[in-house]
């Protein structure tokens, strides 16, 4: 076990939307929280307030500093990829802690990032779902183009070669796609692959059709 202290049952009134980069969470988990009235945590937007509770010792990369946007993006891709994955591990139960206390007032649907060997401890399979995206190309533009991302896309073009900065994050995030999403399919977890013909309300339906909700 990751995180000993935590059993299923503490997560009975949890539905889990996990999975890659622009496959879709933000979009489904939102559409599930008003459709049903459910309380909608957002994992990312939790992250500097984590990162405040946490410290440089047990959470050394949640707590790493970066001089400026081309120190942050332009690293190799692989200790890129390793601190993505090891920053997500130590932020998972600060995340896990804040949703087993929502959850005793209301049903939450939770937005976040999850390994296939992490959701089999706090899920089981009719309350996570994994959504993936097969086309990588560009992931950056998808991401950068949205509202709640705009800090994300300033700081990104503040680079000195914002095109080469984002070449460099794109490539980071098909890694680790590709390596999320061999797991995921591998596993007994549901998943949806986002591609050309999704939509959310088909995505929506295979949804609400896996937590029982319809």
């Amino acid at each position: 076990m990751l995180f000993n202290k935590y059993d299923k049952e503490q997560f009975k009134n949890v539905y889990f939307i996990a999975g890659c980069a622009t496959g879709g969470k933000t979009t489904i988990s939102e559409a599930v929280a008003q459709k049903y009235g459910f309380i909608r945590y957002d994992a990312d937007a939790e992250f500097d307030k984590h990162k405040k509770l946490s410290n440089a010792l047990e959470q050394p990369a949640m707590n790493r500093q970066f001089k400026n946007a081309d120190e942050f993006f332009l690293r190799d891709t692989d200790e890129y990829v390793q601190w993505l994955k090891d920053s997500a591990k130590e932020q998972l139960p600060f995340i896990l802690d804040d949703i087993i206390e929502l959850s005793q007032r209301n049903k939450v649907v939770c937005d976040l990032q999850l390994t296939v060997d992490q959701a089999k401890q706090i899920a089981d399979c009719n309350q996570i779902v994994f959504l993936i995206r097969e086309n990588n190309s560009d992931i950056i533009g998808d991401y950068c183009q949205r509202e709640s991302h705009s800090d994300f896309n300033a700081f990104i073009n503040s680079a000195a070669n914002p095109a080469r900065a984002k070449q460099n994050c794109n490539d980071v995030l098909c890694k680790l796609n590709n390596k999320i999403c061999d797991e995921i399919k591998a596993s007994d977890f549901f998943w949806i692959a986002r591609n050309g013909n999704s939509t959310v309300l088909n995505t929506l339906k295979a949804v609400e059709k896996l937590f029982g909700l319809v």
